[in-house]
């Protein structure tokens, strides 16, 4: 029998009716939450997420501003729009997408977002924060990814938890978060040489690496809970998650398609970042 499918488009929706109900109270008070999305160049896939992120502010009725620059735009001229946005009193959250053009500096970057803006979670004051357990804006991806663990009604607490993939967007955190849950968590990579036997003991299995389909059955313990993170683009056009979706949900617990699974979530963790992020700076928090 085929495993229950975690929607993560329906999930998202949910999220975003309740953030969208907490908007219209706060703007009914005069306040509205602002996010401000900068894309330096013509990536097509940053221009499609920065898109989507414009159309959600638009619909949760957030104010949004989107500062488009060529890719000729140099590192000190980017770093003073950020400065300028830091100190922009209508606007809570800044989100300058990646990745930049190879002349700029991705760390300088995001050192000089202001840590009470960083909606993305990656200054390392939010990262260490999260590492130490104490309270910061989380990066979206991996928030997401514990959401929709905790909607399927499994409990975290206790089980073992193993995450393929140790990058610092998601693998890293992924494994902060499920201990801050109370799991036990294994980390693989690509040096890890016994991946199938650590897999096969997962209760909760995130698969974060970018090789598509490359977690099949063998991998997963029966009944196990499946995140699959990855979005690869096939030779014939079609998207595929880092795990082999029809074989696994052969014996896999609740398991999340590609698309469906977790890309909706990162926009909507996005918005709840940004709205945590405006509350506090209005000092409604």
């Amino acid at each position: 029998m085929s495993a229950p499918i975690i929607n993560g488009k329906q999930i998202s929706e949910d999220i975003r009716g309740s953030l969208r109900e907490e908007v219209q109270q706060l703007v009914k008070q005069g306040f509205t939450p602002g996010l401000a999305v900068v894309l330096v160049g013509e990536d097509p896939a940053s221009q499609v997420y920065v898109r989507n992120k414009e159309k959600a502010c638009h619909d949760l009725g957030y104010y949004s501003e989107v500062h488009r620059l060529s890719a000729a735009t140099s590192q000190d001229e980017l770093l003073t729009l950020v400065n300028k946005l830091n100190q922009q009193a209508n606007i809570h959250g800044i989100l300058v997408q990646l990745p930049l053009p190879g002349h700029i500096e991705e760390k300088a970057v995001i050192d000089a977002i202001a840590v009470e803006k960083d909606v993305d979670g990656f200054h390392p004051v939010n990262v260490g924060n999260l590492v130490i357990g104490d309270d910061s804006l989380l990066p979206c991806t991996p928030a997401g990814v514990i959401e929709l663990i905790k909607r399927t009604g499994l409990s975290i607490s206790g089980k073992h938890a193993v995450v393929i993939g140790r990058s610092n967007i998601v693998g890293k955190p992924v494994s902060l978060l499920l201990q801050r849950e109370n799991a036990t968590v294994t980390m693989c990579h690509s040096r890890t040489t016994n991946m199938k036997e650590l897999t096969q003991q997962a209760d909760i299995l995130v698969v974060a690496i970018g090789r598509a389909n490359f977690v099949d059955a063998s991998y997963v313990k029966p009944g196990a809970v499946v995140i699959d993170v990855g979005m690869n683009r096939l030779d014939n056009g079609k998207l595929a998650g880092d795990v082999d979706y029809e074989s696994v949900r052969e014996i896999s617990g609740p398991i999340t398609p590609v698309p469906g699974g977790v890309g909706p979530m990162t926009i909507t963790m996005l918005m709840q970042n940004t709205l945590i992020a405006a509350k506090r700076l209005q000092g409604l928090a």
